[in-house]
């Protein structure tokens, strides 16, 4: 059982790391599959990720994240007023917000720069802008904007994909837009992507279903905060508040699985926050939606799945937190020490690992 006397800030300082910057992957592996995979075990084996099915068994149920990424990322301008005004400035949506006293079509979002900004925003073409007012402000120093309809179905032709800063994208937006997708993805929501799940391909999921593994599907709206660092203690680390839903068919399928003794395999960290977000005292899945700012870190125990496919994250995140929390302080060290000297290729579009609950061995 994981030691609730473990201090975070401990575990996070002997989980540091130095990651040099040709690591973090530019690009996504061609095809999908062809992705490196760890697994994380006794002894750690190095393989590529269509040699998935050899690790799972028929009756294993894969649970994925659906969510879609939307093109969160629109340029904007301030009105002209008396021949002054129309500066650009970026408008990064996050998520819609539900506030009774302002309205409806409400969303959260940064705003780059923010001090330029108005009362007022247009998104979008000039001869046909979606008018935003700035309506109020949140603790992180995002805005408030609400629209006179909803944005949503507009975001395709006035957005693009909010990738991550350090991808230069170029003017190639349309190639990532579905890139930069899971090949399951159904949901819009989601302000970056479910990443572990960007190596399957049709043809691995179409193996996986010839062999016997199940698979079911949740929706977490990955937000702008899943990927912020931890800057100062760990108890003093705010998580953003995320979406999610799983449906009444979904929590009947983990939890057959569960009784049955099959294993559930969790596609991601997000879909570990959504199943640890809905388990109950008796650690029954709870069909529902709702948001969650759950923070999974060593100490307090990951109570669902028994195993885990994820991406190698950042020195310094509430992610590597999380794995280890599921994993095991000591593996997750010695697995990061192998997958440097390895030479695995880090974060969003790199390589994966899969893991096996502490506690199962």
């Amino acid at each position: 059982m994981p030691d609730p006397h473990l201090d975070p800030d401990a575990v996070l300082e002997q989980l540091s790391f130095t990651l040099p910057p040709d690591r973090v992957a530019q690009a996504g592996a061609e095809p999908r599959d062809s992705s490196r995979l760890m697994v994380v075990g006794e002894p750690l084996q190095h393989l590529t990720f269509r040699d998935l099915p050899g690790l799972l068994r028929p009756g294993d149920l894969l649970v994925f994240n659906e969510s879609r990424v939307i093109p969160a990322r629109v340029m904007a301008r301030k009105p002209l007023k008396n021949g002054f005004g129309g500066g650009a400035v970026e408008v990064m949506l996050l998520r819609e917000e539900a506030r009774a006293d302002l309205g409806a079509y409400l969303w959260s979002a940064y705003l780059k720069p923010a001090k330029r900004a108005g009362p007022e925003l247009l998104l979008g073409p000039p001869d046909a802008p979606h008018r935003a007012e700035i309506v109020g402000q949140l603790a992180d120093g995002a805005r408030l904007l609400r629209f006179d309809y909803d944005i949503k179905p507009h975001l395709d032709s006035i957005g693009r994909l909010p990738l991550p800063p350090y991808i230069d994208v170029g003017d190639n937006d349309e190639r990532w837009r579905e890139r930069y997708q899971t090949v399951y993805a159904r949901d819009p929501g989601s302000v970056a992507a479910p990443t572990a799940g960007l190596h399957f391909t049709p043809e691995l999921l179409a193996e996986l279903d010839q062999m016997g593994v199940e698979r079911t599907a949740i929706t977490l709206h990955v937000g702008a905060g899943t990927f912020r660092p931890i800057s100062g203690s760990v108890a003093d680390h705010v998580m953003h508040a995320e979406r999610y839903a799983i449906s009444a068919a979904t929590a009947q399928a983990i939890n057959a699985a569960r009784a049955e003794g099959r294993r559930v395999v969790a596609v991601g960290t997000t879909t570990v926050r959504a199943l640890e977000s809905a388990v109950n005292a008796a650690g029954e899945i709870q069909a529902g939606e709702g948001d969650t700012q759950i923070f999974i870190m060593p100490g307090k125990p990951v109570r669902v799945p028994d195993l885990l496919i994820t991406n190698l994250h950042l020195p310094g995140s509430t992610l590597l937190l999380l794995v280890a929390a599921f994993a095991g302080v000591e593996r997750i060290q010695a697995a990061y020490a192998a997958a440097l000297e390895g030479e695995y290729r880090f974060y969003s579009l790199g390589d994966a690992m899969i893991l096996e609950r502490a506690g199962q061995d």
